[in-house]
């Protein structure tokens, strides 16, 4: 009677080897039972033998147990995390197992460009990562993050410095604010060499000067000269007169918060708000929006001369004047301009000249044969 216990015994010792083994060998030999990639996210609170089966049923492990196995051995140290994660090539569960314990989810590029405002970057971060829109401003709309350095600051307006980052598509408002926060103060640190230890009133001057220069030329070499203008202007009293600060203004009183914007009014520029700089002199309460490092530098190294206007000369950049009278003269030589393009471009005028063209066409269709073949 013994002995076949004995024997009972011993093939169920090897029966538990022998799927032992066979466990260990699914646990360490890579598997890809699906094409191309695969995304699959982890709930938070989704249980092992749930997140194993998900991962078996996308293609991703050839058999729940190996994992299973793993985690139970692991489990008293190590947890699953949620997030969405991405899968391009053949893994072992082994491999799967400690990319879930370690949290590495899939990472979205998400470009901020320079002079994006928070509601711009509320928008992107919406499509990127699908983020709560308000969610997000409301996370700006509080300065906690950079009261050390600058207590006057509104809001984080100006303080989200503009790059790419690469964020979690569950990552909170919270999470990215803080991410873009630090790394304004990295730039300051290391690139202007600003002592980040306690607060400087000078900077809630400089970056909200350099925001108003982002937002006034996309010419990095007129940036110096922007702000040259804008310093000369605070020094006498003169109103800034800034475009860019108006349609802030809308975009804060909820007028304006899609792109594109269209141009200003008369009336926008009646617009009663603080950050209106053609009916309050001097700089607006705070940045309106993120500048990036080549306005910070214009700003804290505005460049010296007599001029005191600019206006757009239509091609992407700025005509500088001194006196008010060349000034008006470089205004009726752009809107001249303007109206010209608009004639140009007009319906009525592409009509008429769809209308010439089938008139030439129909009068001496030889004297056009010639003129092509001459052409």
């Amino acid at each position: 009677m013994k002995r076949p216990l004995a024997v009972a015994a011993l093939l169920a010792a090897l029966a538990a080897m022998a799927c032992l083994g066979w466990v260990l060998r699914d646990l360490y030999r890579p598997y890809r039972g699906y094409q191309g990639a695969a995304d699959v996210v982890i709930e938070p609170r989704t249980s092992a033998p749930e997140v194993a089966s998900l991962l078996a049923n996308r293609g991703v492990l050839a058999h729940r147990w190996p994992f299973l196995l793993r985690y139970a051995l692991g489990r008293a140290r190590h947890s699953l995390k949620a997030g969405e994660y991405h899968f391009d090539r053949p893994l072992r569960p082994i491999d799967v197992y400690w990319k879930l314990v370690l949290g590495e989810v899939r990472l979205f590029t998400v470009v901020i460009p320079e002079g994006s405002d928070r509601f711009d970057m509320a928008r992107i971060l919406h499509e990127r990562l699908g983020m709560d829109p308000q969610a997000f401003l409301r996370a700006t709309q509080v300065n906690g993050l950079i009261r050390d350095l600058d207590p006057q600051a509104p809001t984080l307006e100006g303080y989200l410095f503009p790059d790419t980052y690469r964020f979690a598509r569950g990552a909170t408002p919270a999470r990215v604010v803080e991410t873009m926060v630090a790394r304004f103060r990295q730039v300051m640190h290391d690139k202007f060499n600003v002592e980040l230890q306690q607060a400087d009133p000078s900077l809630h001057e400089v970056i909200t000067l350099a925001s108003l220069v982002e937002k006034e030329t996309p010419v990095p070499a007129e940036r110096p000269m922007v702000a040259g203008v804008f310093e000369r202007r605070l020094k006498i009293g003169l109103p800034l007169a800034c475009d860019p600060t108006v349609i802030y203004a809308a975009r804060l009183d909820h007028r304006m918060l899609e792109r594109p914007l269209p141009p200003i009014t008369e009336d926008d520029l009646q617009f009663h708000s603080p950050y209106n700089t053609y009916l309050h002199a001097g700089l607006p309460p705070g940045p309106i929006a993120s500048p990036g490092e080549a306005s910070i530098r214009a700003a804290f190294h505005p460049a010296s001369g007599n001029e005191l206007y600019f206006v757009s000369n239509n091609h992407g950049g700025h005509i500088f004047a001194r006196t008010l009278a060349e000034h008006q003269r470089n205004v009726a030589r752009y809107r001249k301009q303007v109206a010209a393009e608009r004639r140009l471009t007009s319906p009525q005028t592409n009509s008429s000249r769809r209308k010439q063209a089938k008139k030439n066409r129909g009068g001496n269709g030889t004297k056009k044969k010639r003129q092509r073949a001459k052409g």
